[in-house]
């Protein structure tokens, strides 16, 4: 089995804190998620996590005016620098200070920073005005730091001609400042605000300026002379300055704003509220258009994209994002996370849909291509535990801590079936039945194990034998034995179809967390609290073969921990274990930041995955950074922000009697694995982390992965050897260079003649990449038969080494018949839709037959299909082509 997996996606979670960004085409949104930046397709309905991971959660993300260049920068001010079409991180920075702003300028030479009170302008480290649109990349490069503010800067807008831009603070003002040295001009101080100010923007006319407080006023700045002076008098241009020219107020009792955008064009001003209400104004009337409440909590952050119809707004205590169109008053995207830990998740038999269920109560079913969530389940009032699939897959069945276990209909999104205990009692565990006849569920306030029928809804047995709480259960694939897991330190293998229940206790060292069936029903696979991964077969009910796995699991240290890493590996034990589709390998997570993939034939480590490198979660660092202690502690433990100025800062939101020693303490999320899933497939895995679910694939796409490259390899010289009609060299030289556009083009250049030829002689190293590639076109592109022709030709030139090296392609294979299949269920449709036509032209006389064309399709759509191969004959005659032959 590859072990090769490569991260791929973030689900689960889709947003966090920071600020969001539309692309320049306004059709992509950039959002941060913890310490990764995910981006939503709003046209494609299709979203995708960047590659690369911060060491500490994202807190500015910028984008350059051509939106080729992502600039993002964490709460320590390091910052990274990524291509975003080609999603490749560039290169590495610090600011050597917390980012509170951060913006490009319309022009793209420059971007300003909002370092504390201090303002930094810096060079783009790329030209995007070189020919070909080609980067020439260089360092860093200070241009000027801008000094005046005296609080935090809270955002930074830059003027049209990018000559000027605005800043605004937590000081009760806004400032205006030049890029370079302007004759003539001073930097400005605009002050009249009560409270800190949030923004500050141009108008387009860049002759009025609008600034916003945190108390909701708003203030209409213009450059006039003084009000008292004479109006006969000449204007003096030392009496000249920036001046209140209206004062506006939201009337929001008990509520303040926590985030504002103005868009120049359409002169619309959005304004978000801590009571969760947005509101839409236009300006300068002051107009108001719509008022509308989004959430019970506080709108972190409102973006526009470009033509001023989409809003975007962020809410970081429930996980919220949304989009909303305002002219049609309709989402165009509306997602929201779990706002508690994940418990567990379950792919789908056919591994279109992940479903992850949460402290919260909340069942979500997400889409794995689109990488969306389809349906959100309520129903559940406490904690969903665990969650497992019938075979067939249309139905999922979820226990909870209410003391309820439900069935779910997943064509109808409904709740069909509840099932409860004639006690109250709090569910831990599932396992359903292969036929999906029975169900049944294990509790940590009882020892028994309980059995229902699906059909009735009746509780048919309880199996009891257990000393503990029952931790763990599993049906064998085949349907015929049941397994569970105890804190007893035992196993029990149950024959509950049998006329006698009988039960065969297997004895293990340590309390037993988590039972995995292999998938030919054969072998289970137990993981125990002392670290240890054991192999029983189930027939002999022996133990075949275990792994002390205590110290793969440890690593990652707590800012409380008195030990190393390395030292504290008797603590640390697997929670979750399941095996792969072949049964060759298992996968297993727990408490720690690694996800371990053994080989189990061998017990032999074959990979270990990093989960998190987020420096904000606990149990990420191996070594602790003795500059943060402190003579009180851990500095990240201790509260800092008592002396804060603003209440809701310096609010106290820890539990009472939780406080330890003189200062108050805080807490903070641990990284944890708490459940892993395989794909019924086995090309990909997910993992329910503290950050959300992340996705690894075997399947993913490089963007750029060249090999074979050489200095005479380039675009020209590419185009230059397809101009000499050398087809096949000029389709590998495009491979190497990996450019999807320049493949394209030599692709559709080959005559159709020649497809065969160039196939059969393709090195097979490529013919990989070119299988993935024609399976993209024969989706996307309209040449429906040229297409065709080329699959047809590989599969029949290369058919027996695609047989023989078919686990390396099943990815590619797999494309091609879904397209194949898409392409034939199209065909059929249309020729069942037009039968009767084609039948009725097919019945008309010759003459008649060359008119209905005419009339059908136009003269000139003939002339332009057909307008090569009748060029000849054109020439030849001397006259002039006027209808069909």
């Amino acid at each position: 089995m590859k072990t090769d997996f490569q991260f791929s996606n973030l689900l689960g979670t889709v947003y966090s804190s920071g600020n969001l960004l539309f692309t320049p085409d306004g059709t992509c949104l950039l959002s941060p998620v913890g310490n990764r930046v995910s981006i939503f397709d709003l046209v494609q309905s299709k979203s995708y996590t960047l590659p690369f991971a911060h060491r500490r959660n994202i807190a500015r993300l910028a984008l350059n005016p051509r939106g080729n260049l992502l600039l993002s920068v964490d709460e320590d001010g390091h910052a990274i620098l990524t291509n975003v079409p080609r999603r490749i991180v560039l290169y590495h920075f610090s600011f050597k200070g917390e980012i509170s702003a951060l913006a490009f300028a319309p022009s793209g030479r420059h971007f300003a920073a909002g370092i504390g009170r201090h303002v930094e302008v810096w060079h783009t480290p790329s030209t995007p005005d070189v020919a070909d649109g080609d980067l020439e990349f260089a360092p860093f490069v200070r241009h000027r730091v801008y000094t005046g503010h005296f609080d935090n800067v809270q955002s930074i807008e830059w003027s049209a001609d990018s000559r000027f831009f605005l800043t605004s603070s937590k000081d009760l003002t806004a400032r205006i400042w030049s890029t370079d040295p302007e004759e003539g001009f001073v930097p400005t101080t605009l002050a009249g605000h009560r409270q800190a100010v949030l923004g500050a923007w141009f108008s387009k006319d860049q002759e009025t300026i609008y600034t916003i407080s945190k108390d909701g006023a708003l203030l209409e700045w213009k450059y006039l002379s003084h009000p008292d002076a004479p109006s006969d008098a000449e204007e003096d241009d030392e009496d000249m300055r920036w001046r209140i020219a209206e004062r506006h107020f939201f009337m929001q009792s008990n509520a303040h704003v926590t985030c504002a955008a103005f868009h120049p064009e359409s002169k619309l001003l959005v304004t978000g509220f801590s009571s969760g209400l947005f509101s839409i104004h236009e300006l300068p009337e002051f107009s108001q258009i719509q008022n509308l409440s989004i959430s019970q909590n506080d709108i972190d952050f409102v973006a526009i994209n470009k033509t001023g119809e989409w809003l975007a707004f962020g809410a970081s205590k429930l996980g919220q994002l949304l989009v909303w169109e305002w002219q049609s008053e309709s989402y165009v995207l509306k997602q929201q996370g779990h706002f508690d830990t994940m418990n567990t998740i379950a792919y789908s038999p056919e591994g279109q849909r992940i479903i992850t269920a949460a402290d919260d109560g909340k069942i979500k079913v997400w889409d794995v291509n689109s990488g969306f969530c389809v349906v959100t389940f309520t129903e559940h009032i406490s904690g969903v535990t665990a969650c497992e699939f019938a075979k067939r897959g249309n139905v999922l069945f979820t226990v909870s801590l209410d003391g309820s276990i439900r069935a779910w209909d997943l064509i109808r999104y409904r709740n069909f079936r509840t099932f409860t205990a004639p006690s109250r009692l709090s569910f831990s565990s599932i396992a359903v039945d292969p036929s999906g006849e029975v169900v049944c569920a294990g509790s940590i306030d009882s020892f028994d194990i309980h059995i229902w029928s699906v059909q009735t809804g009746q509780l048919l047995d309880r199996l009891s034998g257990h000393e503990g709480p029952v931790s763990s259960l599993a049906f064998s694939p085949d349907g015929g034995t049941l397994v569970s897991g105890s804190w007893d330190r035992t196993v029990r293998v149950w024959n509950i179809f049998a006329r006698t229940q009988t039960s065969e206790p297997l004895q293990l060292m340590a309390d037993v967390l988590c039972i995995a069936f292999r998938p030919d029903s054969k072998q289970i696979a137990v993981t125990t609290l002392d670290g240890q991964l054991t192999f029983w077969s189930v027939s002999e009910a022996m133990q075949q073969s275990g792994v002390d796995a205590r110290r793969d699991v440890s690593g990652g240290r707590k800012m409380t921990d008195r030990r190393t890493a390395a030292n504290v590996a008797g603590t640390k034990s697997f929670t979750t274990v399941k095996y792969s589709a072949d049964g060759t390998c298992v996968l297993a997570g727990g408490n720690s930041k690694y996800i371990c993939l053994y080989d189990v034939q061998s017990g032999v480590l074959a990979k270990k995955f990093t989960v998190s490198v987020n420096l904000a979660l606990e149990g990420t660092q191996e070594f602790l950074n003795s500059k943060l202690l402190t003579e009180g502690g851990p500095r990240g433990m201790i509260d800092e922000q008592g002396e804060e100025s603003e209440l809701e800062d310096r609010r106290d939101n820890t539990l009472p009697g939780a406080q330890r020693g003189e200062g108050a303490r805080k807490t903070r999320p641990e990284i944890r694995v708490p459940d892993v899933a395989f794909s019924p497939t086995g090309r990909a895995f997910c993992a329910a982390s503290t950050e959300g679910l992340l996705i690894y694939s075997l399947d993913t796409v490089f963007q750029f992965d060249p090999f074979d490259l050489d200095m005479t390899v380039t675009p020209a010289a590419t185009l230059s050897t397809l101009a000499d009609k050398e087809y096949l060299k000029a389709l590998v030289m495009a491979f190497r260079l990996n450019e999807r556009s320049l493949v394209r083009r030599v692709y559709e250049a080959i005559p159709v003649s020649d497809v065969p030829l160039v196939v059969k002689d393709m090195p097979t190293v490529y013919l990989g990449r070119l299988l993935r590639f024609v399976a993209v076109q024969a989706d996307e592109s309209p040449h429906l038969e040229f297409n065709l022709m080329w699959i047809e030709a590989l599969l029949s030139k290369h058919g027996r080494w695609m047989k023989d090296h078919k686990a390396g392609l099943e990815a590619e294979l797999r494309s091609v018949e879904k397209a194949v299949r898409r392409i034939q269920a199209e065909l059929a449709r249309l020729a069942d839709e037009n039968i009767y036509r084609i039948e009725y032209l097919l019945a008309q006389p010759q003459e008649t037959k060359e008119k209905t064309l005419m009339l059908d399709f136009g003269t000139n759509d003939i002339e332009a299909e057909h307008d090569e191969t009748m060029a000849d004959e054109d020439d030849d005659d001397g006259g002039e082509w006027m209808g069909i032959d």
